[in-house]
């Protein structure tokens, strides 16, 4: 639960007293700038919010690694109305403060909710049921992403880096090259970065 507060306490640290105009800035995502990525990881931690309050009957149908297999952007409309509610809601604020105001208290509450819920617990999100332990993974594993998408100078905490590396290798089938720090594993493996594998990337 450590490594979640810590991956949003970042986005948190990096962008508060950022001028207006950094948040218009582009990130290494195709579709948004810094505002726009910061409001799809606010539903992220309201998601969590809801998952944490939402108990499940079991049994859990995927686990941390799993749960990502039934994600893919090159399918339907390649996440295109999404991408799109994000830039028109982002764009509904005055201003990036309010905003990093909502993140902050918004993400600092689902963290807790987080600490404080048994690890054990089956809940549900996304249509899937899994141990809070699981969805905590994920959520690392997305803001680990996320915060080095921003490109605001933050790199994620060690153990979040090495926690999202896990389970790209995991998704992967086997460890990836140990030439690549855990920075450009993370990057690589979610197509950040270009790479000559076929495999990757194992994560979009």
């Amino acid at each position: 639960m450590d490594l979640l507060t810590g991956c949003w306490a970042a986005v948190t640290t990096a962008l508060t007293g950022l001028d207006e105009a950094a948040f218009g800035r582009r990130t290494r995502t195709a579709e948004w700038d810094v505002r726009e990525l910061l409001f799809h990881q606010l539903l992220d931690a309201q998601r969590a919010l809801v998952a944490l309050a939402s108990p499940a009957a079991g049994p859990a149908d995927v686990d941390a690694v799993s749960y990502w297999a039934s994600f893919h952007p090159d399918r339907g409309d390649g996440g295109t109305a999404h991408a799109r509610f994000v830039q028109r809601a982002a764009a509904a604020y005055d201003g990036a403060t309010g905003l990093v105001d909502q993140w902050s208290s918004t993400s600092a509450a689902a963290a807790r909710a987080a600490a404080a819920a048994d690890p054990g617990a089956l809940v549900t999100t996304q249509g899937h049921v899994l141990t809070v332990a699981d969805l905590v993974s994920t959520l690392v594993v997305e803001a680990t992403v996320h915060l080095l998408d921003l490109d605001v100078g933050a790199t994620p905490p060690p153990g979040a880096l090495a926690h999202t590396r896990g389970v790209l290798e995991a998704s992967y089938g086997g460890p990836l090259p140990a030439a690549w720090d855990d920075v450009e594993a993370v990057l690589r493996g979610t197509g950040r970065l270009p790479s000559d594998d076929s495999r990757l990337p194992v994560l979009g």
